[in-house]
């Protein structure tokens, strides 16, 4: 078994609940997201957030808009909409049910009966 494929799946099951979080409550542009994930550890590369960012606004959970940089070409600011802040709503609960489910089984020590 490759545990650097096993810690690359792990990885991903978060990385959309974490993106949705970075745009809570303001609107970013790739850069700014991917520094963000960097800073909190959560090794991520563009090839892997274009794609699902993209994803997130088909579905309906993000828009964009277009801004012009000082610094080179414009950007595209992502944000939530409003289906997408009832989306990360749901995400929390069941993400604290899950990490609180995680926490227990990682934690508790063997007792036997």
């Amino acid at each position: 078994m490759n545990i650097e494929n096993t810690k690359a799946q792990m990885r991903k099951g978060v990385l959309e609940f974490c993106i949705l979080c970075v745009l809570r409550d303001k609107e970013a542009y790739t850069s700014e997201i991917l520094d963000t994930l960097k800073s909190a550890k959560l090794l991520v590369v563009e090839g892997t957030v274009y794609p699902l960012l993209t994803r997130l606004k088909n579905d309906g959970l993000l828009n964009y808009r277009w801004e012009e940089s000082t610094s080179g070409p414009p950007r595209k600011y992502y944000g939530l909409t409003e289906i997408g802040k009832t989306f990360l709503t749901e995400l929390n609960g069941t993400w604290t049910e899950l990490s609180d489910a995680v926490n227990i089984i990682t934690t508790n020590k063997s007792k036997k009966s």
